[in-house]
């Protein structure tokens, strides 16, 4: 295949246009070589943006570039849970890979637990994909990326990012480094739960999570871990915030949630974390982009059948 213009794929999806499909597997090749060459703790230096989840929301995803700027003259971090849910996970996805590609030391991407064969084929990419495809391979494709995304993020030697939380398994960021990510994420272990796990405010220690994966974690297991490690805040995503964000054990652990009006009728608020040098922070807090209203639910009523079940994914 010749070589092809990473920077009009980039245009082309701005504008909501599909690329070719042997176009995304050439893509998602030369995306893994790069993602390959990076640790599961990748570290960077402040200031970055931090988005959180986007769940295929992707004129949101648009109003965050508008907010926050566009790469390469923003820097940004993505916590993860690029795809389902949303009308929009294909777009969203093919877009925030080529970024990746065109922008490497600029963008950062977190696996999320949407970022997986298993959770994919029950909450709408797989069915997009087919959809908008006429077969699986773009789903293929896309997924056997994900097995090379890194675990965590750590800004200026001070803030953990990841998708979900904690683990029992892991007391410091070097257990981390050696976990084995380059496949499915796994039902239980250390991956499971760093993508999976929940802060719970009521609690002190690691809890058995309602989600069925990863575990609920409390003020003491935070502030020990960060204690271990020498660092001042976790930052996170993986649950709704109706305001857009939640801070949590005196301000140490921030939920970041940048998929506004989830599922498009949850009505809630949405943010992105700019993080400042010094470790300042800044919520920049926004609302559902108008675009959703024309080319929204109201349109593709037949297509997003997802049910939102009472404990969020």
């Amino acid at each position: 295949m010749a070589p092809f213009d990473l920077d009009a794929c980039i245009q082309q999806l701005l504008r909501k246009q599909l690329l070719h499909e042997a176009l995304l597997r050439e893509i998602c090749e030369k995306t893994k070589e790069i993602l390959m060459r990076e640790s599961n703790v990748v570290h960077i230096s402040a200031p970055v943006t931090v988005v959180g989840d986007i769940h295929g929301q992707f004129y949101d995803l648009i109003e965050i570039f508008r907010i926050g700027g566009y790469a390469p003259h923003t820097n940004y971090l993505f916590l993860g849970d690029y795809v389902d849910r949303g009308l929009f996970s294909v777009e969203t996805i093919s877009l925030l890979t080529c970024l990746k590609l065109r922008y490497p030391d600029r963008v950062q991407l977190i696996r999320g637990n949407h970022e997986s064969r298993a959770v994919t084929q029950s909450y709408g990419f797989y069915n997009e994909c087919v959809r908008k495809y006429g077969s699986t391979h773009v789903w293929t494709y896309f997924t056997d990326m994900f097995d090379f995304l890194t675990l965590s993020v750590v800004i200026d030697d001070q803030i953990f990012c990841v998708h979900g939380g904690l683990s029992p398994s892991i007391h410091s960021i070097d257990q981390i480094k050696v976990v084995d990510r380059f496949r499915e994420i796994p039902h239980e272990g250390p991956m499971a739960d760093l993508v999976w796990s929940d802060p719970d405010p009521e609690k002190e220690d690691f809890a058995i999570s309602p989600r069925g994966a990863g575990y609920t974690f409390g003020a003491g297991v935070v502030h020990k871990f960060l204690e271990i490690n020498g660092m001042s805040h976790i930052l996170r995503a993986h649950q709704l915030c109706m305001e857009g964000y939640i801070s949590l054990f005196d301000r140490h652990l921030s939920t970041v949630w940048s998929a506004p009006n989830y599922c498009y009728r949850c009505g809630n608020s949405a943010s992105i974390l700019e993080v400042g040098p010094g470790v300042s922070m800044h919520f920049n807090v926004f609302e559902a982009a108008p675009e959703n209203e024309r080319d929204g639910p109201n349109q593709h009523n037949n297509q997003n059948t997802n049910k939102l079940p009472e404990y969020f994914l």
